[in-house]
């Protein structure tokens, strides 16, 4: 194996992480958060949520089953940077085509390997998440910390605008054959959710996060679906003035982003977490029936429970810190989740909500 380049991870509170390059070579910045998934890398990876985002993943071998043109959840590698123990250089996978370093270097993503992953963890899980820069051209501390200081906070950042489509689209590969006409919202969509919803019988059309109410009112679809994404939710204004237009017309299911857009939308507040929950094994208990259920999540802010509207329940609770996991607003044919139920990668526990959403719209 050759030798391998110096890198340097720099957070903006000073601390400072030594390694060695991985993936492209050059410099990157962004908010470090960590994922506890075990695998799934390339989901991460492809995740518009992840978008002006560095991961740490802190499983220590990444790369053992390489990488493939089918495991992808949008068009492009979206994170801005990737951290993580030690790279599986060579790996062992029928349906792998490449290694998860030249996948990086093909898409320009910078990355880090052997660093302490279990540091940074520790780190981040004890000051907060936090902003932080990644070079393997760079390695002098002081202009790292002049390039740093420049890079905005993840809080107010209206990032759905980077990730969204240009244009609408129609996802349904094989024509019209579902039963619900289905208007999704592109705040930063995964590809999973679109195959999921048109498995349960939807024709989806995707349209941009900031198409007007008015736009999806003249389509006149049986329900609107808001996706996941990236950033700030308080921040997309007009993603929030769209849905309060929509509410109560037409049937609504939101995820994650899409979550939070709603309750904004419904009157309650969102809030920054300290350092946000994204893995694959995440307990959230289902208030209606009691059920736990594992799930994937992947969100820096939530909702606040005591801003809920009177007309607002609350449906799934996080169980690691009990904060807001899903709401419901019947009068209004509303609900979401704060979690990703289409998992990709992840458990299925959750995929009932899809069907969930059909059977709202067949009921209206």
């Amino acid at each position: 194996m050759s030798e391998l380049n110096p890198a340097i991870l720099l957070f903006e509170d000073g601390r400072i992480f030594q390694g060695n390059a991985f993936g492209h070579t050059g410099e990157t910045t962004g908010e470090v958060c960590f994922n506890t998934g075990m695998s799934g890398y390339q989901e991460i990876l492809t995740d518009p949520s992840y978008c002006k985002q560095i991961v740490t993943m802190t499983a220590p071998h990444i790369g053992n089953y390489g990488v493939n043109p089918e495991d992808i959840e949008s068009e492009r590698v979206q994170v801005a940077g990737f951290v993580i123990k030690e790279e599986t250089a060579v790996p062992s996978n029928w349906r792998s085509t490449q290694s998860i370093g030249e996948y990086l270097d093909a898409h320009k993503i910078v990355g880090i390997q052997n660093v302490d992953t279990r540091a940074i963890t520790r780190h981040l899980r004890d000051q907060g998440a936090m902003n932080g820069i990644i070079s393997s051209v760079d390695l002098n501390i002081d202009s790292l910390k002049e390039k740093l200081v420049k890079v905005p906070s993840m809080a107010g950042l209206d990032l759905a605008k980077e990730v969204t489509t240009d244009s609408s689209f129609e996802w349904s590969k094989n024509g019209s054959t579902g039963n619900y006409k289905v208007a999704a919202i592109d705040f930063g969509i995964k590809h999973n959710i679109l195959r999921l919803l048109e498995s349960h019988g939807c024709d989806v059309t995707v349209f941009p996060a900031n198409t007007s109410a008015d736009d999806i009112l003249k389509f006149d679809p049986d329900g609107v679906f808001l996706s996941n994404g990236p950033g700030d939710p308080a921040a997309v204004t007009y993603g929030i003035e769209m849905v309060k237009q929509l509410v109560g017309k037409k049937p609504i299911f939101g995820i994650c982003l899409g979550h939070q857009i709603l309750a904004l939308a419904l009157g309650a507040a969102t809030f920054k977490l300290k350092f946000g929950h994204r893995g694959i094994n995440h307990p959230v208990r289902n208030e209606d029936n009691g059920v736990v259920e594992i799930s994937s999540q992947n969100h820096g802010f939530v909702v606040d429970p005591e801003s809920l509207p009177k007309n607002v329940v609350q449906t799934h609770v996080n169980l690691n810190d009990n904060t807001n996991a899903g709401i419901r607003c019947d009068d209004m044919n509303a609900f979401s989740v704060q979690y990703h139920p289409e998992s990709s990668p992840g458990p299925h526990d959750s995929r009932y909500l899809f069907q969930q959403f059909a059977d709202l719209m067949n009921s209206h």
